[in-house]
């Protein structure tokens, strides 16, 4: 199964665990499971799909050569709606794991899927915080979080994401101001942020507290005491 592109089985009655690490499956540009009831952590393969990871200059020619004989299609969500693809079907680089009974956090390794397009972990029971090098992912046009419980802040890397166009991050834990830069200034619509009850900023009607000037004391006395626990180690390397 070392040639497998497409893995799509949406919609079935599919239970367990998603296998840790399966064969033969680097090759994978489409993995599409939503809909089903599995269950368990977010396999850490997916941080390994070579194929995500890497930018392909060239699609592989017997693509051309059997295109007037045999022709893909397959309808995908993208965007939020059901798209059919078929002539671009073989640049399309999707993973789409929403609707399951998934559990734990996402995992960091995920974010080296550098030409990934569409990312949908939406409508599972994920925790934790969104990672903070998500930015990595800068072919990510669709990221869906969505009714989870994901908690802590949006990240600022996310807004270094400038292919972003299609953003849903309701229903969940988050908290703090709502990034203002790139992307996110063309993000109006309110309901991809709501029901995080601690986020606040535009286009939400919440609007941020101005920090008192003891939050930004303790804020300081943190950053002098990280900066004195890194110049103690520097000193005890010169010993």
């Amino acid at each position: 199964m070392g040639l497998l592109t497409q893995l799509r089985l949406r919609g079935n009655m599919l239970t367990g665990n998603i296998p840790q690490q399966p064969c033969g499956l680097s090759d994978i540009r489409i993995l599409d499971l939503a809909h089903n009831n599995l269950s368990g952590s977010i396999p850490p393969f997916l941080s390994h799909l070579s194929a995500l990871k890497f930018m392909a200059l060239l699609d592989t020619p017997l693509d051309d050569l059997y295109a007037d004989y045999y022709t893909e299609r397959m309808d995908l969500v993208v965007k939020g709606k059901q798209m059919e693809f078929q002539r671009i079907l073989s640049i399309v680089k999707l993973i789409d794991l929403s609707s399951n009974n998934l559990l734990g956090e996402i995992p960091h390794g995920i974010t080296n899927l550098s030409t990934l397009g569409t990312l949908n972990l939406s409508r599972n029971q994920l925790t934790a915080e969104i990672p903070e090098d998500i930015g990595a992912m800068q072919g990510l046009e669709t990221l869906d979080l969505s009714s989870n419980h994901l908690s802590g802040r949006i990240s600022l890397s996310m807004s270094s994401i400038t292919s972003l166009s299609h953003l849903n991050l309701s229903h969940n834990l988050l908290s703090g101001p709502i990034p203002t830069t790139n992307q996110f200034q063309t993000f109006n619509d309110p309901t991809m942020y709501e029901a995080n009850p601690g986020l606040c900023g535009v286009p939400l009607s919440t609007q941020c507290s101005t920090p008192t000037k003891l939050t930004k004391m303790r804020e300081m006395k943190m950053k002098m005491m990280k900066m004195g626990g890194k110049c103690h180690r520097s000193s005890q390397a010169w010993d």
